[in-house]
């Protein structure tokens, strides 16, 4: 029997050749999964910004619309704002807390009042209501509920004119503290209604600020000059801030930490207000929940990364 010698066309490939193979697709694997998962995380970042944008968009179109329609009457003694810095600010959060959160009180005529059926029979007359906004630390679904779920939700109120006229509407006593719009509005029904579900706008909104611009006449100047005044609404830890700022019907009232025109403000005149948000993504809350940070620094990183701010700047009704 003859042996049939086998072709150059027959032969397999050489150790050398499958290493080579070998090597060749290791490396277009490696570059794959790389590309891929640079491709994941940028879509899961945009997504996330995506999500951010439209949470924040939901509340600050709401809230300019608001502001947009302010009502405040001068030549009385009625408060027709308030905002003052949570005084729960430190119980926003677990192993991370909000840096900074207003409630919210003001008169407005808002176009969704009695829910957008102006005209009709449930429409109850008038146009002046009361909303009212706050930030609470808590499950969005259940607000008594003490589950894992957790999270920064902002709520928003709209009290419709019949009640606001009945409850709230000239209620207030600028002369006296304990009847503060702040005060008469926390002590009626309407203060637990805001934590209701139904009332909630968005969720993951870590902080929540206010900005008043109040132009004022700077005296020291020949001739006097109309400046602008910014006001931050927080905590006492930076020149230009307040805890409180108010517009009652006698000017304004504020108690401004540093910076100049602190007499000349109260009789100032708001030219418009920058509301601003900070969303936090929806990985990012659940990193909150357990994870604690070594120093400032990590902790600054990590918001830097898993957070987006966003502001608006709301021209006020001329008052």
């Amino acid at each position: 029997m003859k042996t049939q010698p086998i072709s150059a066309t027959k032969r397999g490939f050489t150790l050398m050749e499958l290493m080579v193979a070998m090597a060749i697709t290791t490396i277009i694997v490696t570059v794959l999964v790389s590309i891929t998962s640079i491709a994941l995380d940028t879509w899961n970042r945009s997504r996330a910004e995506l999500r951010a944008s439209r949470q924040a968009k939901s509340i600050i179109d709401t809230m300019s619309r608001d502001f947009e329609s302010l009502v405040a009457r001068r030549g009385n003694s009625n408060e027709w704002l308030s905002a003052v810095v949570d005084p729960d600010l430190e119980q926003l959060g677990e192993r991370f807390k909000s840096e900074n959160a207003a409630r919210l009180v003001f008169f407005t005529a808002a176009t969704d009042r009695y829910s957008g059926r102006i005209g009709t029979a449930d429409d109850l007359g008038g146009d002046v209501s009361c909303v009212a906004y706050q930030l609470e630390y808590r499950d969005p679904v259940d607000p008594t509920a003490a589950t894992k779920f957790k999270t920064f939700v902002l709520n928003r109120l709209l009290v419709d004119p019949d009640d606001t006229f009945k409850d709230l509407l000239g209620k207030s006593d600028s002369e006296k503290e304990s009847s503060s719009l702040a005060n008469i509005f926390a002590a009626s029904r309407y203060a637990a209604e805001l934590s209701k579900p139904e009332n909630f706008v968005c969720e993951n909104v870590f902080q929540f600020s206010l900005t008043f611009h109040v132009q004022v006449t700077d005296t020291s100047q020949t001739p006097p000059v109309m400046v602008d005044v910014p006001i931050t609404i927080g905590p006492n830890n930076t020149a230009q801030s307040s805890e409180s700022f108010t517009i009652q019907g006698t000017g304004l009232k504020t108690e401004l930490n540093g910076g100049s025109f602190a007499d000349e403000v109260k009789a100032g005149r708001i030219t418009a207000v920058a509301l601003s948000v900070t969303v936090i993504s929806d990985f990012g809350i659940d990193q909150l929940r357990n994870r604690a940070f070594n120093s400032a620094d990590d902790r600054s990183k990590f918001l830097a990364k898993n957070s987006y701010e966003y502001s608006k700047l709301v021209q006020i009704p001329s008052m």
